[in-house]
């Protein structure tokens, strides 16, 4: 099995508003909007989430313009940053795509759902509930008649050495996936439930919907990491994303 890391593009944001009150509070930062290829050895390509709308390239307020969030959070995303174009770089058509995961809902880990016509896509049933015409989540690039959702229920290994695990407080029964790799070791892909090493140095959690259950379920990772001797790699860490192998390398 072979995990590819994907660039999206990114966020130019207020630190301390966005992903850790406390720390940076005023700062604006660049942060990265990640997502990820798992090749298996019996021949899957699963995307794990799909970034941001091809939308945003031409207008960063695609999403959020005339709302008050588009004060604190402004996507930057060039046409290279698409996922079409990613998936393109490691000579794979959207059309050899057989699986998505989606971690949660949100503008930018689901915002490409809509290429994905012919593969089942995977969340948590209640999360999938939660986010219908639910305007935080924005249904226009997810909630589609023409999507397949298959809905999830608690903790389950969806393939051979890919195990979803529940890590509700960023958003309702969120989910982060840890991977069993052979060479590179055990891969803990937190997604939002963990933004940045930040909410782990300083206990700051006050940008997350549900902070005391946010920070329950940090810890439940950090114990499954410690356990399982594995690389957790977080949501939105530009001082982490800068260490990590990015495609077209990849952890095997």
């Amino acid at each position: 099995m072979k995990l590819y890391v994907l660039f999206l593009g990114e966020c130019c944001i207020d630190k301390g508003a966005v992903i850790s009150p406390g720390v940076g509070d005023g700062k604006r930062v660049h942060i990265p909007i990640p997502a990820y290829l798992v090749k298996t050895d019996d021949g899957k390509n699963i995307v794990i989430d799909t970034g941001m709308h091809r939308g945003h390239i031409e207008d960063p307020e695609y999403t959020w313009r005339g709302q008050e969030i588009s004060q604190i959070l402004l996507p930057v995303m060039r046409p290279e940053d698409y996922l079409v174009r990613r998936l393109a770089d490691l000579d794979l058509a959207v059309e050899d795509i057989t699986h998505v995961i989606n971690t949660h809902l949100h503008f930018d880990h689901a915002g490409c759902n809509s290429l994905f016509k012919h593969a089942p896509i995977y969340v948590q049933r209640e999360h999938y509930n939660v986010a219908r015409d639910n305007p935080v989540f924005p249904n226009q690039y997810w909630n589609l008649p023409e999507l397949h959702y298959e809905l999830i229920d608690g903790e389950p290994e969806l393939f051979p050495g890919i195990h979803m695990i529940l890590t509700p407080g960023h958003a309702p029964y969120h989910q982060s996936i840890l991977l069993r790799l052979q060479e590179s070791g055990n891969i803990l892909l937190c997604s939002d439930a963990i933004y940045c090493q930040d909410n782990l140095d300083h206990d700051a959690w006050g940008g997350q919907a549900d902070p005391e259950l946010a920070k329950e379920s940090a810890e439940k990772l950090v114990g499954i990491a410690q356990e399982e001797n594995a690389l957790m790699i977080y949501g939105h860490d530009p001082d982490q994303w800068k260490t990590l192998r990015h495609a077209p390398f990849h952890y095997s």
